[in-house]
This record gives C-alpha cells, structure tokens and sequence, in this order.
C-alpha cells in the first residue's frame, strides 16, 4: 500500500449550505477549492472521496420555517456541488454510509424509490444500509435497489434467505487512475433497533471482526487506499461497538465514513491503529446538510511532501 501523504478535508459548513442548484457551480468556483499548483507534481497521484450518510428521504431543501436548517439541504443542490467537483478533479468516489430512508413524506408515499433513483442520477458509486433502510422491510429495500446503479457493500450482515441474497457485495475494488482503493461496509446490530419481522433472517455478525477480515483482502490484492462505509455511530458512553473503536481495534482500514449517531464533524478524527498508522474518521450530519469531501495524495517516489490542510466553504443560503 503507498503511503497516504495528506488529506485534505472539505465540509460543507450546514449554515452555508448552497439552496439552490443555479447557484453552486459559481460558489464552488468562488471558494478556490485548492490551487492548481497544490497538485501540480507528476509524482503524487490524487482521489477525492465525496461522501453523505442520515439523508434519510431530505429530497429537496429544509422548509424556510425560521429553524437551524432552514433552506438547506436538498439533491438538487447537492448534484451541482458533485458535477463541479467531477469536472475539476479526475478521480472522484462518491460514497454513502447507509440510512438512505425515512424522515420525509418522499418515504412514506414512495418508500424509497426516487431517493435511490436520485443517486443513481447523481453518480454514486457505492452505499452501505442504515437502520432505517429496513423500515418498509428487507423486501422493500431490495425492491428498490433494482433501480441503483451503484453496489450496496456490507460485510456484516449475512442476507441469507433473505430477499437481499445475491443483491449486495461485502467489498468493491475501484480503479481510479493509477490508484486501487477498497471499499468495504460494516452495519449495527438491528435486534432492538429494528423490529425483527423487517430484517427477518438477517443475520448479524460482530463488525470489527468482519472489517478486519474484509480489509485484509483489500490489501493482500494491493489496494492503495481501504474505506470503510460504517453505520456504527462515533462513539458512546456504554460499552457498544462504534467508529471509534473499530479505527482503534482495525489493521488496514484508512478511512472511516460513519454514520447513525447524526454528528457534524467539525473536522475529521485521527486514531492511531493496531498497526501503528493512522485510522481518520468522518461523518457529516444528517438531511444531505452537508457533504463531505477528503482530498488525498499518494507519493509515487515513497518521498513525502506535506501540505496544509483546508476546510473550504463552498457556499451559503439564498434565504436568511
């Protein structure tokens, strides 16, 4: 695996969220993402990992009702910000850590098609489930999925004569440019979250276990970078498996997305791993409020060249 060099971390701050989709590719282009030069040397190879979690059915922005999220939010916005990115960086992975559904009316009367629908058109290319993906029932989600282009990777749930045999993968390898980057997705324990008659014969088996197993065949086929999608939650006062301890406890993992305990990272967190390198962690709320993004070099040369690390604003509300 080649050595990470830096990452450099984006977040879309949520009381600046861009409300209307006419108006992101200029507040990207006026925020001055990075330098060009930044990335200019021929020896480092570059990804930027864009990724959400908690959507949970926000199609369109926060109603302007005076709350802390009012007009934010929303895909269309969020589908402008993505173009923009993917027209000025070359590699791009797009990424979501799981409860896709409900929490709007969308998931009520629809149950869950135009939001898999809109990252299909958004260009996902990978999602992990959430808790509340279960909430019309494992047939429903595996229903819904057929309109996904774009893999659902977990590695801790045995589907098993389930109706989502055969319709999810434990890992991906993607090839971006000259990088490989892994990427695996662990879920939490559905008894007592979700009522056994929606998972039905889902079987749950210990995620830290199941990631590090996972992850260590990512590397042994070389993977220059491994993610892993996690619906964990970042950590919490009792004893219970969370982001926190799986960075902690795992090998070869670089990157954590998280979601389920709705967090806005101000920045992501660093965790020193089982091999001594470093573990990062992010999670980036709840209603596709923000979208995270993580900007990453690989030096091909095994020489390190650092540089400073920026959170970008890409934009604001219309309405304030």
């Amino acid at each position: 695996m080649r050595k990470l060099i830096t990452g450099l971390y984006m977040r879309i701050d949520r009381r600046k969220f861009i409300r209307q989709s006419s108006l992101a590719g200029a507040a990207l282009f006026a925020s001055a993402v990075l330098p060009n030069d930044v990335f200019a040397e021929k020896e480092f190879d570059r990804i930027t990992i864009l990724h959400t979690n908690d959507v949970h059915s926000q199609l369109e922005p926060f109603p302007m009702d005076g709350s802390k999220n009012a007009g934010m939010g929303g895909v269309a916005g969020r589908a402008s910000l993505i173009k923009q990115i993917r027209a000025e960086n070359a590699n791009v992975l797009l990424l979501d850590a799981g409860d896709i559904f409900q929490g709007t009316p969308y998931f009520n009367l629809y149950h869950g098609e135009p939001e898999i629908k809109a990252m299909s058109m958004m260009g996902y290319d990978a999602a992990t489930m959430g808790n509340h993906d279960f909430d019309k029932g494992i047939e429903n989600f595996a229903t819904q999925i057929k309109d996904a282009n774009f893999p659902i990777i977990i590695c801790n749930y045995n589907f098993s004569n389930t109706a989502m045999d055969n319709k999810f993968i434990p890992y991906k390898i993607f090839q971006k440019g000259n990088l490989k980057i892994g990427v695996l997705g662990v879920g939490i324990e559905l008894k007592g979250l979700v009522a056994e008659n929606l998972y039905e014969k889902t079987v749950y088996q210990e995620p830290i276990e199941s990631a590090n197993r996972t992850a260590e065949i990512l590397r042994k086929n070389n993977c220059d970078m491994i993610i892993c999608l996690s619906h964990l939650g970042d950590k919490y006062a009792e004893a219970k498996v969370s982001d926190e301890i799986l960075a902690k406890e795992c090998f070869d993992i670089d990157l954590i997305i998280g979601g389920h305990t709705h967090k806005f990272f101000d920045s992501p967190k660093v965790y020193r791993n089982q091999s001594g390198g470093d573990t990062v962690v992010n999670q980036v709320g709840w209603g596709g409020v923000q979208l995270g993004r993580l900007d990453y070099s690989f030096a091909r040369s095994g020489k390190k060249k650092a540089f400073e690390a920026h959170t970008v604003v890409i934009g604001k509300k219309t309405i304030e």
